[in-house]
């Protein structure tokens, strides 16, 4: 596999997800202007999002079995797609362009050189991994299964703490009705 991004920048990006994490978090507080219309539309696109996150940690044993079934039947990073539809959401919600396009850049220069580290984890950590790579589309998901079915779990989504992410939803979300109310 041809790496996109150079290793070092791949390793420093990885280092600095979660600082970046918290200047996106200032960035949102700082330009939102939030609403009732742009609430209206954000919040169901990022209720989505952790619709979709939550479908993919309900499926997911990391680092112990690779994950074909659920949504990683359909494509490989569903965890991605719905952080990108929560951030989605969160910027439609915020009502200032400048947010989605802040929440897009970080996603470009931040998450997909991540991506491709976890892959290449992948990759060593699972033999089978190079078929299901070649058969499930990375990003963009095929709207056929390519893999055999699965059930979610609620163990699997409260272990790997994906109540977390709809708790910072629900943050980001007061956050906004407090600024448009207060």
């Amino acid at each position: 596999m041809i790496s996109v991004f150079p290793k070092p920048y791949a390793d420093l990006v990885a280092r600095l997800r979660v600082p970046f994490g918290f200047a996106l978090v200032i960035a949102f507080a700082w330009l939102s202007q939030p609403s009732l219309r742009s609430l209206a539309l954000g919040i169901p696109a990022g209720i989505l999002g952790l619709m979709v996150r939550a479908w993919a940690a309900g499926h997911l044993e990391k680092n112990m079995q690779l994950a074909e079934t659920g949504p990683y039947a359909y494509v490989r990073n569903p965890l991605y797609i719905g952080t990108l539809l929560v951030a989605a959401g969160l910027a439609i919600a915020s009502r200032r362009w400048i947010v989605g396009a802040i929440f897009a850049a970080v996603f470009f220069l931040i998450y997909l050189p991540v991506i491709e580290l976890e892959e290449q984890h992948l990759r060593k950590l699972f033999p089978a991994y190079q078929s299901y790579a070649q058969r499930v589309p990375g990003l963009i998901p095929a709207f056929r299964s390519t893999t055999r079915a699965g059930r979610f779990q609620w163990k699997r989504y409260m272990r790997n703490e994906e109540y977390q992410a709809a708790l910072g939803f629900l943050a980001g979300v007061i956050f906004l009705v407090g600024k448009l109310f207060l």
